[in-house]
């Protein structure tokens, strides 16, 4: 199982990106997609989530602001963040869990700054 995840850079405050992960399975053998994100010195959070029939969940400090959505022909998750906030700032991450496990990938550099 592989995840490409790509769409990282650097913004202002109040700025917008759009993160996707591609996964090289679909969706019949996926239970939960979602993004997660490590700002340094800190834990890895949850961001977003997004189930195998679509029901999603974002984390409070990002609700109203980031959504998350996928493309089932593509098999690509997004991200799209908007108001973008510099405690924002991370290495996003996104993650599969399937019945054979969980698995992780490459992480992907948001910075806010003015």
């Amino acid at each position: 199982v592989q995840l490409q995840a790509s769409g990282g850079g650097s913004v202002q405050p109040g700025g917008s990106l759009r993160l996707s992960c591609t996964t090289s399975i679909g969706w019949s053998r996926i239970n939960f997609m979602g993004w997660f994100r490590q700002a340094p010195r800190k834990q890895r959070e949850a961001v977003a989530i997004i189930s195998h029939r679509e029901t999603t969940n974002v984390a409070d400090s990002v609700k109203g602001r980031f959504t998350v959505s996928r493309d089932n022909a593509k098999n690509t998750m997004y991200l799209q963040m908007s108001g973008l906030k510099p405690e924002d700032t991370a290495v996003y991450y996104c993650n599969i869990q399937t019945l054979q496990g969980s698995y992780w990938g490459q992480g992907t550099l948001v910075t806010v700054s003015s």
